[in-house]
């Protein structure tokens, strides 16, 4: 029997279907733009980097993440192969369905093998004779491993422990899959249709008496130029969102690569013709090589969809000025717009950034507001349970 001509079209529309592109089905997204923002003679190095979403049916709002698969270094693999004159021919077992790859291969695409963890290192006192390994494993002991563990990795691992009674199987099978790495998406979608935008420090640092590298950032960095792809998928942030009314007023604070969410947001709002206030305060090192989207800023400035800008450089007056004193010098504003319903946001680094500004909030809400500590704290508390103090924070 002929198929139906209602079945012929059923058929194709089957073949049409989108794939779902997820965390463990991600898409290959073309690099459309890799460029360092900072300028000649900075001491950072942050890269925006514009993806290709086209084909893949994935859009994303202010505020989520782009998950990204990275590979190793293959400077690391290759030394890591060379340390245990390993063949990186040799097929080693990944997982627990019993799938396969090469060596080489799961050493850059598969393991993580740029962090040590409690687990991995009493496991591998058991395929070594090493004294000093045994004894770091030993329950007592915890306190040693966990600052041995700090800043070292699987090569520090192997070289400080040997001889290893071990095969390579037996050795990657102590690690962990690669995680992915999220970051906060720095473009609007509405604004960039088939386009996500990413702002990523590149990570390099001396630990140990070797070179450190960010696995993902330095891969993005230094590996991925235009044309190449990257594995990517969207993560929902349902705690970092823009506020439901075109209306309300909104102060974003994204010192360093924290401006990220806050680009979208901006992006976002210019699009959307929104009427309520937008107040952003960034922060960097130094005006002159540092001052990311500077450009662009100033252009959103100037046609009123961001009221007001204040950043501060921190390397460029003898005093260190951090966004926190930027906040403390507009207390008065700043606590009228809060009064005003306006959306406080913090993009950024959770160990010193966040607290201070956290800090300074309270602050401002206990002297403009005649306020007790107690009372100020209960009253950010209330802003958010409001979902009007909303943090991105890494």
């Amino acid at each position: 029997m002929q198929p139906t001509v209602v079945e012929n079209l059923e058929h194709k529309k089957e073949e049409k279907k989108v794939p779902t592109y997820s965390r463990t089905n991600p898409f290959q997204a073309k690099v459309l733009e890799n460029i360092n923002l900072n300028g000649a003679g900075s001491s950072k190095e942050t890269r925006h980097i514009e993806l290709s979403l086209k084909g893949s049916d994935l859009s994303y709002i202010p505020g989520d993440c782009l998950g990204i698969i990275p590979e190793n270094d293959p400077e690391l693999v290759a030394t890591l192969l060379e340390e245990m004159n390993w063949n990186p021919e040799t097929t080693v077992t990944i997982n627990k369905q019993g799938e396969t790859l090469p060596l080489k291969e799961a050493l850059t695409t598969y393991f993580e093998i740029t962090l040590l963890t409690k687990k991995i290192m009493q496991q591998a006192a058991e395929l070594t004779d090493n004294a000093d390994l045994k004894n770091l494993a030993a329950i007592e002991n915890a306190d040693q491993l966990k600052e041995y563990i700090d800043g070292r990795d699987l090569l520090d691992m192997l070289r400080d422990f040997g001889p290893w009674n071990a095969s390579s199987e037996e050795i990657v099978a102590l690690l962990r899959k690669m995680p992915p790495r999220l970051y906060s998406i720095a473009s609007s979608f509405v604004a960039n249709p088939d386009e996500v935008h990413l702002t990523i420090g590149a990570v390099r640092y001396n630990a140990h008496g070797r070179d450190r590298k960010g696995v993902c950032s330095v891969q993005c960095a230094e590996r991925v130029g235009e044309g190449e792809t990257l594995p990517v998928f969207i993560q929902q942030n349902k705690h970092f969102n823009l506020p439901e009314s075109l209306e309300t007023d909104i102060i974003m604070v994204g010192p360093g690569t924290g401006i990220a969410p806050f680009r979208s947001f901006i992006q976002e709002r210019a699009v959307n013709g929104t009427t309520g206030k937008t107040w952003l305060f960034f922060g960097d090192q130094r005006s002159a090589t540092d001052f990311l989207y500077q450009e662009e800023l100033t252009k959103y400035q100037e046609n009123g969809v961001l009221t007001k800008l204040d950043a501060a450089f921190s390397r460029d007056t003898e005093e260190k000025v951090y966004v926190q004193h930027k906040m403390a010098e507009n207390s008065k504003e700043l606590f009228e717009w809060l009064q005003n319903g306006a959306y406080f946001y913090v993009c950024g680094d959770k160990q010193y950034m966040a607290k201070d500004v956290h800090n300074t909030l309270i602050e401002i809400i206990a002297k403009e507001g005649s306020m007790s500590q107690e009372d100020a704290e209960a009253y950010l508390n209330d802003m958010q349970k409001q979902k009007r103090y909303q943090r991105d924070v890494y």
